[in-house]
């Protein structure tokens, strides 16, 4: 497959993960929302306000997405990539919001523990959501391993955290039916921390995107295995490299024999860069042509 064709059968794959994450918010909210009718459940109601802030959140990355995915114009030269880590930022503030008022909602059942109904009713609820969100996160692993996509990551950490939200409101309902009443305000005020918790690490992830944070250092190491196995390179410097949404950006000084006529240097530059592309995919990549006695004269320099 060629690259452009990749890179496009990838951008429908985020696109599709992007749409079953909305449908999936909607179903499992809808679901939560009848179980919580029925029992009266602060646990419950957590589970519901998480697959609640998951719609607004996956409306928000949908959008996200889209944009960042339009190509670079003459008002966006480096094309629309930040978009995505915008929508991210966004999809955590939301969460940040749930967390807090589950926070006081869980505190106020704890102090004052109500007996829940229609729990065999809540039960099943929560099995059938147990086994949607676990099919929508395994989907979303899948796209996120094919397609390195930000956006769909913190989809997937936060229906990761549903998961194991439901996990515990199950067990929750479980306890409560036995004569355990006070778990259920507990329960729900664990929730509230851990929703908090993901809410924190999504911004985190954003907020380097949009600063323009350098790739790990296992990435870097890629690039640089990439560059120096090119037989006619003799080294590269002042390596940048970060994501914006879904475009890698690599910019560096190529070393190259000082004797090299221009069109080789092209030559061996455009092989480099078409290496990187296709390592990289979708990338932007730009580098410089230095002649190799310059990084002596640097080391030089630094010397003395």
């Amino acid at each position: 497959m060629q690259m452009e064709e990749r890179v496009a059968a990838d951008y429908q794959l985020v696109r599709w993960a992007t749409y079953a994450s909305v449908v999936g918010a909607v179903v499992l909210a809808l679901l939560k929302l009848y179980a919580w009718i029925l029992t009266d459940s602060v646990s419950v109601l957590a589970s519901l306000v998480d697959s609640g802030m998951d719609l607004i959140a996956s409306l928000i990355i949908l959008f996200g997405v889209a944009i960042a995915q339009k190509p670079a114009d003459n008002e966006h030269r480096l094309g629309h990539g930040k978009a995505e880590p915008l929508a991210v930022l966004a999809q955590s503030v939301f969460i940040l919001a749930s967390a807090l008022f589950l926070l006081i909602y869980s505190i106020e059942r704890i102090w004052s523990p109500k007996d829940l109904m229609h729990i065999e009713t809540g039960v099943w609820v929560m099995v059938i959501s147990i086994i949607l969100t676990l099919a929508l996160n395994l989907f979303q692993r899948f796209v996120v391993k094919k397609t390195g996509s930000t956006a769909v990551a913190s989809d997937a950490l936060h229906y990761l955290s549903d998961l194991l939200s439901s996990g515990m409101v199950l067990l929750g309902l479980w306890l409560v039916s036995g004569g355990v009443t006070a778990v259920d305000g507990w329960l729900g005020l664990a929730l509230s921390v851990w929703i908090l918790w993901s809410s924190v690490e999504l911004m985190k992830t954003a907020l380097d995107q949009l600063l323009d944070r350098q790739l790990s250092e296992e990435e870097q190491k890629k690039i640089a295995v990439i560059i120096q196995a090119h037989p006619e390179v003799a080294g590269f410097n002042d390596l940048r490299a970060y994501r914006s949404g879904p475009i890698t950006f690599i910019q560096l000084d190529l070393e190259l024999d000082d004797d090299l006529p221009l069109i080789e240097a092209h030559r061996i530059t455009e092989e480099v860069t078409h290496q990187l592309k296709e390592a990289f995919a979708p990338a932007d990549v730009m580098i410089h042509q230095e002649p190799k006695s310059i990084r002596e004269d640097k080391a030089h320099h630094q010397w003395l």
